[in-house]
């Protein structure tokens, strides 16, 4: 069968009432840029959906582009038919035979926003319905859980038919809940915080320290595909690249080994809020989990956490290893985060970082820094770059990664 277009059902934004416009126009501009690449659709978004014309665009690759976009509750393939009825009828039963197994029970469940059609509701469940038994005569009805549920719409332009319903994403669209900071290394954890930060509708901007020459440009290009695969959920995601060799290496020299860690990550987070005030964030996310390392013990996120007020949210933070892993496996970050890159947190960490590091000496041990001067200098080799969907970086790379692996 030819299908005619795609019918978005939208998720938790139908409850959002006086912001219900401005949250259809970021689902809207979502899609659109995830389905940049296929330039013969047409999208009309309406109040109660939006409606994907295919005009002759195969539906398969398109509904799974669609399937991870948040803001999605569910989505059916539609066809378009006249308004006379018994091709409506003659569409519905071809439809049945595509969708029929035997044993399957059915449903035919009508809307109509043209009230100036003949038959009402009921009388077109009632007419599909006898039709179609009449078609299949071991076919069942069953109106609270059938095995198909036949839609029918009757608008102004015509009727449209669909069985096919496909769960979205859910979530809120990305971008309705503001701006935020991530702080994206090359592992595991934080490219699923970022997911899940975009679940909730977050427009998370990446926040990547890389230390040339101890840490490579694959590992760049590592960060950089970390963040294109995380694009597929609501377009575009903007990237800052901020050069940390220069205070790694003093920290290194001035600092007690013991506080290496505590002292780089106060550093870290020290740039990205000032980066977050710059694009306008109004919180820093990041993939820390409770425990997990010495840098996340409670004593360490509060030493860390003493150089500002900005909210940091960690999305990962009860959640176990193996459960973090699990999603991304889900969003297909795994097997990217484990190549052997090192990012810049693992070529200076320090034998014994302390677990229970104390703010008062945290403060005494930065004295010695020129912290003014060596956050002014990272801040003038900041690089930005917006990578859309789509977007790939470590082909080139692969044969070193295949070497590695």
């Amino acid at each position: 069968m030819q299908y005619t277009e795609i019918m978005v059902r939208y998720g938790e934004l139908s409850t959002k009432g006086k912001n219900r416009k401005s949250f259809i126009g970021r689902l809207h501009g979502n899609v659109t840029k995830v389905l940049k690449d296929f330039p013969d659709l047409k999208l009309q978004p309406h109040r109660d959906r939006l409606h994907i014309k295919l005009n002759g665009t195969d539906a398969k690759p398109v509904m799974e582009k669609l399937k991870r976009v948040f803001g999605i509750q569910t989505f059916s393939l539609s066809v378009k038919v006249s308004k006379d009825f018994d091709e409506v009828k003659e569409k519905a039963i071809e439809m049945m035979h595509e969708a029929y197994e035997p044993g399957d029970s059915f449903k035919v469940a009508t809307k109509r926003s043209d009230h100036s059609y003949p038959l009402d509701t009921n009388q077109i469940n009632l007419q599909l319905g006898d039709a179609i038994c009449e078609e299949f005569p071991d076919i069942s009805v069953e109106m609270k859980r059938p095995d198909i549920k036949l839609s029918v719409e009757v608008r102004q332009d015509g009727i449209y038919l669909s069985y096919l319903t496909v769960k979205g994403a859910g979530g809120l669209p990305v971008g309705t809940a503001g701006k935020a900071m991530l702080m994206l290394s090359g592992g595991i954890d934080s490219p699923v915080a970022g997911y899940l930060a975009m679940k909730r509708g977050v427009d998370i901007e990446m926040v990547h320290f890389f230390s040339p020459p101890y840490t490579s440009e694959q590992a760049l290009n590592k960060a950089k595909e970390l963040t294109s695969k995380l694009t597929v959920y609501g377009g575009n995601i903007k990237f800052i690249e901020v050069p940390f060799a220069e205070i790694q290496e003093t920290i290194k020299a001035s600092v007690p080994e013991g506080y290496l860690m505590t002292i780089q990550r106060r550093f870290m987070l020290r740039l990205t809020d000032m980066l977050r005030e710059k694009e306008g964030g109004l919180a820093i996310f990041n993939g820390e989990a409770v425990g997990q390392v010495a840098s996340q013990t409670l004593e360490s996120m509060a030493a860390i956490n003493d150089v500002t007020t900005t909210p940091i949210l960690r999305p990962v933070a009860t959640m176990d290893k193996t459960e973090i892993i699990k999603l991304a496996e889900d969003i297909d970050t795994f097997n990217l985060s484990i190549q052997p890159f090192e990012d810049c947190c693992t070529v200076f960490a320090p034998p014994a970082p302390k677990t229970r590091p104390s703010i008062e000496k945290t403060r005494e041990f930065e004295k010695v820094l020129d912290i003014d001067g060596l956050i002014k200098r990272a801040l003038d080799g900041v690089k930005i770059v917006t990578i859309e969907h789509g977007d790939h970086f470590m082909e080139k790379d692969q044969d070193e990664i295949n070497d590695l692996l």
